[in-house]
């Protein structure tokens, strides 16, 4: 059983993170926005993933990103990027970044399932190796 912090300040797309993670038999984490999400993370370093939306108050997700690969403890964790308003432009800057893999909004369940299986069935060196790569 693998813990996932969502990264969600729409509670709609929050609970059906949430539910999604949960009946893959996996213990969610919400954080309303990317401040918080950072201070668990810093707090108790035993997430397996990190699902987080890009437009959030506080600390927007590109923020949160940024400030996670800048710290080394988190070089591996895997981040799934969720948002509904970015264009591939975007997208493409977020991987570069350090996002493992992006997720279009309206959250499609078994799109989510396929990419937190995905997460967290390679090791964490595996899984960081597929930054940058889109799975268009």
């Amino acid at each position: 059983m693998a813990k996932i912090l969502v990264a969600e300040d729409d509670r709609i797309s929050q609970k059906l993170a949430v539910r999604i993670v949960e009946d893959l038999g996996h213990t969610a984490f919400v954080s309303p926005h990317g401040k918080h999400a950072y201070e668990s993370l810093t707090a108790c370093n035993d997430f397996d993933l990190l699902l987080t939306d890009i437009m959030m108050p506080e600390m927007d997700g590109q923020q949160l990103i940024m400030t996670l690969r800048g710290d080394q403890q988190f070089a591996n964790l895997p981040i799934i990027i969720m948002s509904a308003v970015v264009g591939m432009t975007e997208i493409s800057g977020l991987l570069k970044l350090g996002a493992t893999l992006f997720l279009a909004k309206p959250l499609d369940r078994s799109e989510l399932q396929c990419y937190i299986n995905r997460c967290l069935g390679k090791p964490a060196r595996a899984a960081a190796n597929t930054r940058g790569i889109s799975t268009s």
